[in-house]
């Protein structure tokens, strides 16, 4: 599969124009391994070192819509990898819009850094993501792309009233993406999508 045709795959699946935008300006190659590079556009999860993957077009497409990212917003991923999906994520919030990303990885911290060295409006962290980012809080969107078992009850007070949080939560090999709106002090579920399957969140 080649880029045209992923785009193609992923509107006949009725994903928005602006999250179409996103992926058609973001080059997959760039955060793939060199070796990976043609396989980039496939919809497939990829390995990018450390036992760590890159996510599947699709499962990243879903969670970016159920986040419905606006323009001008601060939005905060644990668990950024090789930076994808932090891309994916400036072009939606545009300039204006703040996008942090934390990753425990050392590794990967650093070569999502490299990565992502031409845009200006993402900020990378190296640590723990488990109690979140309290020094940049509070944040409009969260997005936690590895699975947890429990909900990080950190996260709560560094969203936005009405914020979103979107997260996998389940076991090893089966996990649902939650889609979480904070009223007041509680998470209020809005949505559950089963079937999907994320490296585990590590702490």
């Amino acid at each position: 599969m080649n880029k045209q045709q992923l785009l193609k795959s992923l509107k006949e699946m009725g994903f928005s124009k602006k999250i179409l935008d996103a992926f058609s300006s973001v080059k997959r190659e760039d955060f793939v391994p060199s070796e990976l590079k043609d396989n980039a556009y496939e919809d497939t999860p990829l390995p990018i070192g450390s036992g760590q993957t890159i996510s599947q077009p699709y499962t990243i497409a879903v969670m970016l819509s159920e986040l419905d990212l606006k323009k001008g917003q601060k939005v905060l991923e644990l668990g950024s990898g090789c930076g994808y999906v932090l891309a994916l994520i400036s072009e939606i919030v545009g300039n204006e819009g703040n996008v942090f990303g934390v990753e425990i990885l050392s590794e990967l911290a650093k070569k999502s850094k490299e990565n992502l060295e031409n845009y200006n409006n993402i900020k990378i962290y190296n640590k723990s993501g488990f109690h979140g980012l309290s020094e940049q809080a509070p944040f409009d969107r969260i997005l936690v792309s590895a699975a947890c078992r429990e909900l990080p009850e950190a996260l709560l007070g560094q969203l936005k009233e009405g914020g979103i949080l979107v997260l996998p939560k389940g076991p090893r090999f089966e996990q649902e993406i939650i889609v979480f709106q904070r009223k007041g002090n509680v998470f209020e579920i809005k949505k559950k999508i089963p079937g999907f399957i994320f490296v585990p969140f590590v702490e």
